[in-house]
């Protein structure tokens, strides 16, 4: 055990340097691995939040006036630094949350994918130009950054969540104030150092650990114009009504309960295979996993086998790896969470569910003490069952059995989230039909998780997205900038009067 002595404090970054906390509060972080307490984040006061937004403000009013060929200089140099030590990000993310190196590897690329994005920016916010359009009048749009903007990023994805939302709202010229997770913040101090080196003025990316005070503090703040989050929809819908009366613009992304519907023709292993890597990767706590496999009868049963036995096959383990190479999959974030995805498979039993394969009391040699919750499949669980109804965010993948292809895309509309759905097919009629008529956001066609590209955008319907804009994207340039509009006329002095620079003429 780490004596208490030793154990680090994590603070905030402000005005561009590593800052000390004050407020004297602090919260737990752990490894899930091996359940021992590896550092205390700082729980900001008020009086640290509003240190922090001042300093962004301070930041914004610089780096608004860069030139763009200057913003895009530094955005290319944070672009180099993030792609050359990537692997040390990725070594934070395993220590702190618990996932697999290579998941956390997965999971930087993905958001690097929004850092390329960005460094070509120049285009993306340039306005338009309409000449004459009326006789000696011309009208032009701008597009100008909307100054200090607040993102409050969840624990799973330390890292890409939060590259969803700065890289373009930096580059758009404004000043990022980041609320990171308190269960795993290191990964946003790693960050803010990069952009540092880079070049980034002070101010302009700050991190402020904390927890709902911080969250408090960015949503009332008058300094504050926006406010860009990924999380559940209970507090999804709360940041969206708190921000909205703020006056803020808001992106607020909640939860899923997503769906794969199984038609007949489907190859199985395919299914079979993306299913498990849908399902369980990244233990589960992603809101775009797959938690709901609706089967078209007769294949359930043959679909149910193959899964189990790629069940049997993962290796559970310390996500950081070992003698043995590197895990399937690794633990779950916090005990709690432990109990309450543990909790949701008692319920699904209660209800009359066949639990085909238990990942309850699982338990790793050498790490016993650390967060352990296995693979779990689940059959015949009532769609009245709220293990059925409402996100899990771990490791357990329900089967449905439905008659029709209507009867499986009737299920996934009653829902009350609309994030994620796949469907899996050789009938392309009814893969164009899937894709029109299902009031999902994203859809995958033998695609188990449908996350956009970059240059796309993310985001659900319905309780999975509060707001109007989606996170990056067009969606993400249009948000973090605000446009203005300008009608000008300007006299031909020929005409009018004024100057005239030809030579004299005798009248």
């Amino acid at each position: 055990m780490t004596p208490a002595s030793t154990i680090p404090t994590i603070g905030h970054w402000i005005d561009g340097a590593a800052r000390a906390s004050t407020s004297g509060r602090t919260a737990p972080v752990h490894n899930p691995a091996t359940g021992a307490v590896t550092g205390h984040v700082a729980l900001a006061d008020d009086a640290e939040i509003t240190e922090a937004i001042a300093s962004a403000r301070r930041g914004f009013e610089v780096w608004s006036g860069y030139s763009i060929a200057r913003r895009q200089a530094v955005m290319f140099a944070f672009r180099e630094l993030l792609h050359s030590r990537k692997g040390e990000l990725a070594e934070i993310i395993t220590a702190e949350h618990g996932k697999v190196r290579s998941d956390a590897m997965g999971e930087i690329l993905r958001g690097q994918e929004v850092v390329e994005l960005a460094t070509g920016f120049p285009h993306l916010i340039k306005g338009a130009y309409s000449e004459n359009v009326s006789t000696g009048i011309d009208v032009y749009s701008l597009k100008q950054p909307l100054g200090v903007v607040g993102i409050i990023s969840p624990f799973n994805f330390p890292a890409m969540v939060p590259m969803w939302f700065f890289p373009i709202a930096i580059t758009a010229g404004n000043a990022v104030v980041l609320k990171p997770s308190e269960k795993d913040p290191s990964a946003a101090l790693w960050l803010a150092a990069l952009w540092a080196e880079a070049g980034l003025p002070d101010g302009v990316f700050t991190v402020l650990q904390g927890d709902k005070q911080a969250v408090d503090g960015l949503l009332e703040s008058p300094d504050v114009a926006s406010i860009s989050f990924v999380g559940s929809t209970p507090i999804a819908q709360y940041i969206y009504e708190t921000a909205s009366r703020n006056g803020k613009r808001v992106q607020a992304l909640g939860g899923a309960k997503n769906h794969m519907l199984v038609l007949p023709d489907a190859d199985l292993d395919l299914v079979a295979d993306q299913a498990v890597n849908a399902g369980f990767g990244a233990a589960g706590e992603r809101c775009m996993a797959v938690s709901v496999v609706l089967a078209v009868d007769p294949v359930a049963d043959e679909l149910i086998e193959r899964i189990r036995e790629r069940i049997a096959a993962l290796r559970i383990g310390d996500g950081a790896g070992g003698v043995d190479g590197e895990p399937d999959m690794g633990p779950l974030i916090t005990a709690e969470h432990r109990a309450k995805v543990s909790g949701y498979v008692d319920i699904a039993e209660a209800d009359g569910a066949r639990i085909v394969v238990d990942g309850r009391g699982l338990t790793v040699d050498g790490r016993e003490d650390g967060f352990w919750f296995g693979p779990t499949l689940i059959d015949e669980i009532p769609t009245s069952s709220r293990a059925y109804q409402e996100e899990i965010f771990g490791p357990v993948l329900s089967v449905v059995r439905v008659q029709t292809f209507q009867e499986g895309m009737d299920l996934i509309n009653s829902g009350r989230f609309g994030n994620g759905t796949a469907i899996f097919t050789n009938d392309g009629g009814a893969a164009r039909r899937f894709q029109h008529e299902v009031q999902v956001g994203m859809i995958g066609i033998n695609v188990p998780i449908p996350v956009p590209v970059a240059y796309h955008s993310f985001g659900g319907w319905k309780a999975s997205l509060f707001g109007d804009a989606k996170a990056y994207g067009v969606h993400g340039f249009d948000f973090f900038t605000r446009e203005k509009a300008i009608t000008s006329r300007w006299l031909d002095p020929a005409l009018h009067g004024g100057i005239d620079l030809g030579f004299p003429q005798n009248n």
